[in-house]
């Protein structure tokens, strides 16, 4: 009788080792699931303040916390390339980004257009943001290095943007220096013969204004600030 029971406990003790061995979730031959991945996405809309100056297409970067440009230091060739003419291309071109975003056409005075840039499980991304006022030499508006981390889901931040210099042109507003529709001149030229620092654009002077050489007029004066960019998470 007492071998019995004991026989039947070890029978007992081996089902049991048994059914742990099937049910062990730490054994290591059950593939552990990898977690989902998460999408941040935002509309970015940027609105265009002034009367008299088209801005180019926008480009759009998210990246890591490095700034794009700096007040009182020299425009990187990719900005100097935008702010003189108006192409992003290089501007969001570094494939270091998390993602980019061009948008299709220039905003005329007091329109807006709006963009969506997406990035995968990027929770800490920055944003940076630029166009051109294409009738003058080359300023530009824009953020540089914006965190996005605290933004929640349906928030969104307005930031209003004063008109910056890139510092690579010369504000002459002479015929055949100006990119957009005021002139049709050249835009991107690789020399630089301003001060060659961002700063804060003094404005135009205009040949109503005494500037006998410039093509632009008082419609193209711009006041500060002069452009409104909305960023909404949406996802």
């Amino acid at each position: 009788m007492l071998l019995q029971q004991r026989l039947s406990l070890s029978a007992i003790g081996l089902s049991c080792l048994a059914l742990g061995a099937c049910s062990d979730s730490n054994n290591p031959s059950q593939p552990v699931p990898e977690p989902a991945p998460v999408s941040y996405s935002y509309d970015i809309t940027v609105q265009n303040l002034t009367k008299g100056q088209p801005l180019s297409p926008v480009g759009i970067a998210l990246h890591d916390d490095r700034t794009l440009w700096t007040l009182g230091e020299a425009a990187s060739v990719a900005l100097e390339v935008l702010a003189e003419g108006g192409d992003n291309s290089d501007f969001i071109g570094d494939e270091s980004f998390y993602a980019t975003v061009s948008g299709a056409q220039p905003i005329g005075p007091g329109m807006s257009d709006t963009l969506t840039v997406t990035v995968t499980d990027q929770a800490e991304s920055f944003i940076s943001v630029a166009t051109m006022f294409v009738n003058t030499n080359d300023a530009f508006a824009g953020v540089s290095g914006h965190a996005l981390a605290d933004l929640a889901l349906n928030g969104s931040m307005t930031v209003l943007l004063p008109v910056l210099d890139a510092g690579t042109e010369a504000n002459s507003e002479a015929a055949g220096t100006i990119p957009g529709p005021a002139d049709g001149g050249e835009g991107f030229n690789s020399a630089r013969d301003d001060a060659d620092v961002v700063s804060f654009h003094p404005g135009v002077v205009s040949a109503q204004d005494g500037l006998t050489m410039s093509v632009l007029t008082s419609a193209h004066r711009f006041d500060n600030p002069a452009v409104k960019v909305t960023i909404t998470r949406v996802q």
